[in-house]
């Protein structure tokens, strides 16, 4: 079955740090550029970091996050990270990650406390 599941989501402080994952299973993730996305109540989907297929490593990040997530891969593990440092409330959103082609996950709620 070709899918993708999001986990590593929870409930920390504002400054905290959080891991997310996003395990492949079905299909090889390296061949996909994979993006880390999130939603909010009320508000519009937003791109928050992407990777490039395996091979050029290139990433890209939002300006709301730069500097303080990470996205990378672990090609053995087919499994894509979302580093998340110095979190702040704002960052409070149902996390997701995709690639073309590929079915959307079911999302990883992460809540950033005051």
């Amino acid at each position: 079955q070709v899918q993708l599941v999001e986990s590593g989501g929870g409930l920390v402080q504002a400054g905290g740090s959080l891991r997310l994952s996003c395990a492949a299973s079905g299909r090889t993730l390296s061949n996909y550029a994979v993006g880390w996305f999130r939603q909010a109540p009320g508000k519009e989907r937003e791109l928050v970091a992407v990777i490039n297929r395996s091979g050029s490593g290139r990433t890209a990040y939002a300006d709301s996050v730069k500097g303080r997530f990470t996205i990378s891969r672990d090609n053995a593990k087919n499994t894509v990270y979302l580093q998340m440092n110095s979190l702040k409330p704002e960052d409070t959103a149902v996390y997701y990650c995709n690639a073309p082609n590929w079915p959307r996950g079911q999302g990883t709620q992460v809540t950033v406390s005051e």
